[in-house]
């Protein structure tokens, strides 16, 4: 391979350029090149996308999910799911109004909120604020077997 000889080795020549003009990767080209006119600010520049702080999504999610009362399950694979286990426990197939599926859904998203509650006191008690599988078995057993729900 033979290359073009230059002042110095191991330097590349670039182009001359204008005062206070840096050679960034994407200058000198046409604004079509640029990227879409909506992401540009009044000098043409291309604007940077807006970034939140890390935590920060995370806290708008759990401020959303506290205003809202709608189920956070789905609800047709929750009804797949209840029928499945009460083929599973009874050995026939049982017919279900859609309104005992709904209250069933209620029930049990309102007992799995209350325990990942329990459980993630357990986890800021224990310094962390990581949830564990230990810490939801804890929660079960402080419950004891009635809130709880215990299979034992």
């Amino acid at each position: 391979m033979v290359r073009p000889a230059s002042s110095s080795p191991g330097r590349r020549e670039t182009p001359a350029r204008g005062p206070g003009r840096a050679g960034g990767p994407g200058r000198g080209q046409g604004a079509a090149a640029r990227g879409p006119a909506s992401r540009r600010d009044n000098d043409g520049q291309a604007k940077r996308r807006h970034r939140f702080r890390p935590g920060t999504r995370a806290l708008m999610e759990i401020r959303k999910y506290q205003k809202s009362t709608s189920l956070l399950i789905r609800k047709l694979p929750f009804a797949r799911l209840v029928r499945e286990v009460c083929q599973d426990v009874g050995g026939m197939n049982h017919r279900w109004q859609a309104y005992a599926i709904m209250a069933l859904q209620e029930a049990a998203e309102a007992f799995l909120v209350g325990l990942m509650e329990d459980a993630n006191l357990i986890a800021l008690h224990a310094k962390r604020v990581t949830l564990m599988p230990r810490d939801i078995q804890l929660a079960r057993r402080i419950r004891g077997p009635e809130k709880g729900f215990s299979a034992t």
